[in-house]
């Protein structure tokens, strides 16, 4: 039996997520427990979607000693980067399940309680498919059977405007984000895309 298209998503943060920031090695990074809810907007015409999260409802684990790993060890405990999402907002594609959305926040250094550095601001556009740059190239992944997907996005980092912190990072540059995540539709409703190939969305009989 078939269910109506979701209206909202619930957005749930995964680990395998990871931070890469000019030179540096990527960061490991477990972001289970992060996310927050969004709305769908009606299609337009070409049938894409517009998706907007609230910002104040976003919530994103820092990266710490217990949620992130470079080149296999943990942060050094009492550093940590705190990040406080702005924007989060773009467009779904339901013949295909492929995803751009508009990212920006500040992420925040800080040594314990003794110091925090100024925020950096971070703008990319985060995406299912394929991005390129000067220091990256790799690809997204559509949400699946089950709604998992991978967003991956590039920015650029202008410095901070504190010396030693953007000696130390190497600002300007740019970082790469990836986003591993599971997309949930409200109870009652299925995905508001098409599922892949011999899978189904809940709610639906799979293919014969």
């Amino acid at each position: 039996m078939s269910v109506p298209p979701a209206a909202t998503l619930q957005l749930s943060t995964l680990a395998g997520c990871g931070l890469a920031i000019a030179g540096y090695p990527r960061f490991r990074y477990d972001a289970r427990g992060g996310g927050g809810s969004a709305q769908l907007g009606q299609p337009s015409g070409d049938g894409r979607r517009p998706l907007r999260f609230q910002p104040d409802g976003l919530s994103i684990p820092p990266l710490d000693w217990r949620s992130t790993r470079v080149l296999g060890l943990p942060l050094p405990p009492g550093l940590s980067i705190s990040i406080e999402p702005e924007q989060l907002e773009g467009v779904l594609d339901p013949a295909t399940g492929s995803l751009a959305l508009t990212f920006r926040a500040r992420f925040l250094f800080r040594v314990g309680s003794l110091y925090c550095a100024p925020p950096l601001l971070v703008a990319t556009e985060l995406v299912t498919g394929e991005v390129t740059s000067r220091r990256h190239h790799l690809s997204g992944e559509r949400p699946d059977g089950d709604g998992a997907a991978l967003l991956v996005g590039v920015a650029s980092i202008q410095p901070s405007g504190e010396p030693w912190l953007d000696r130390f990072l190497g600002l300007p540059d740019e970082a790469l984000a990836l986003l591993r995540c599971r997309f949930t539709p409200e109870p009652g409703a299925g995905f508001p895309w098409e599922p892949p190939a011999g899978r189904s969305a809940p709610g639906q009989s799979a293919p014969a």
